[in-house]
C-alpha cells in the first residue's frame, strides 16, 4: 500500500509556566503521535503556532526536553505567534504535525486542555 502526505492537528490550553506549557503540550503531542500510530520514519515537520499571552516556554523546545517516550530530535520543529484576532481564545498552542502515512488512513486530530471549543466537530468526531 502506498504512502501520502497528512497533516495532522491539535491544539491545547496551558498557564502561562514553563510546566504548564511542557506538560500541556507533550501530552498533546504524544497523544497525536500514539493515536496516529506514528514513528520516527513518518515525520516530515511540526509545527506550532501560540497566543501571545504564552511567552514562559516555547513549545518546541517544551515537546524536545519535556518527556523521553517519544525520540523528536531529528523531526523538525518550528514555532510562531498566531496572529492578535478580536475574540480569539486566549492561552492556546496550536500544532499542526506533516507526516507520511498509508494511502487511506484516517488521520486523528486531538484537542485538550480548554481548546475543544475550537473545534467541537472534531471533538464530537473523536469520542464516537
Amino acid at each position: 500500500m502506498s504512502e501520502r502526505l497528512f497533516a495532522i492537528r491539535g491544539a491545547t490550553g496551558a498557564d502561562n509556566t514553563a510546566e504548564s506549557i511542557k506538560e500541556n503540550v507533550c501530552e498533546m503531542c504524544l497523544r497525536l503521535f500514539s493515536e496516529n500510530g506514528l514513528s520516527q520514519k513518518d515525520f516530515v515537520s511540526i509545527q506550532f503556532t501560540v497566543t501571545e499571552d504564552l511567552d514562559a516556554l516555547n513549545p518546541a523546545a517544551a515537546l524536545r526536553k519535556g518527556q523521553d517516550a517519544f525520540d523528536v530530535s531529528s523531526i523538525p520543529l518550528f514555532c510562531s505567534q498566531e496572529p492578535e484576532i478580536e475574540g480569539m481564545l486566549k492561552k492556546v498552542i496550536r500544532v499542526m504535525i506533516t507526516v507520511y502515512m498509508k494511502e487511506g488512513s484516517s488521520p486523528v486530530n486531538i484537542y485538550t486542555g480548554g481548546a475543544e471549543v475550537l473545534r467541537p466537530d472534531i471533538v464530537k468526531e473523536n469520542s464516537i
